[in-house]
C-alpha cells in the first residue's frame, strides 16, 4: 500500500478520534458538579483531552509523509464525523441545511482529490 495513502487514512482516524473527544466534553458540560472545580477535573474531561492528545499527536505525525494542502483537506471530514455523532448521540433533528452542507464537504473533498 502506498505510504501517503496511509498517513492519509491515519489523519482521518484523528479527525475522527478527535471528535469522539468534542463528544466526551459536551457530555461533561451538560452536567452540574459540585464543588466548581470537579467540572474540569472529572473523567470526561481528563479522557477527552487525553484523547485530544492523542489525535493531535497521529496529526503531527501524518504531516511528515501527507503535504500540507491534502492534510487540510482531510481535516475538514471531522465536520462530517461531528454532524455524524450530533444525530447518533445527541439525537439532533437533521435539516435540509445540515445536509447541504455535508454534501458540500464531501463534494469538496471529491473535487480536490480526483481532480
Amino acid at each position: 500500500m502506498n505510504k501517503v495513502f496511509l498517513y492519509s487514512a491515519l489523519i482521518v482516524v484523528s479527525t475522527l478520534i478527535s471528535a469522539v473527544s468534542q463528544v466526551l466534553l459536551k457530555k461533561a458540560a451538560m452536567l452540574h458538579y459540585e464543588p466548581w472545580y470537579r467540572e474540569y477535573l472529572n473523567l470526561r474531561v481528563i479522557s477527552a483531552y487525553a484523547i485530544f492528545f492523542l489525535a493531535t499527536l497521529m496529526t503531527v505525525i501524518a504531516y511528515r509523509v501527507v503535504d500540507v494542502s491534502s492534510g487540510t483537506l482531510l481535516e475538514t471530514s471531522s465536520y462530517i464525523f461531528v454532524f455524524a455523532f450530533d444525530v447518533l448521540i445527541f439525537h439532533e433533528k437533521i435539516t435540509k441545511r445540515k445536509l447541504l452542507g455535508t454534501a458540500l464537504i464531501l463534494a469538496g473533498i471529491a473535487m480536490t482529490v480526483l481532480l
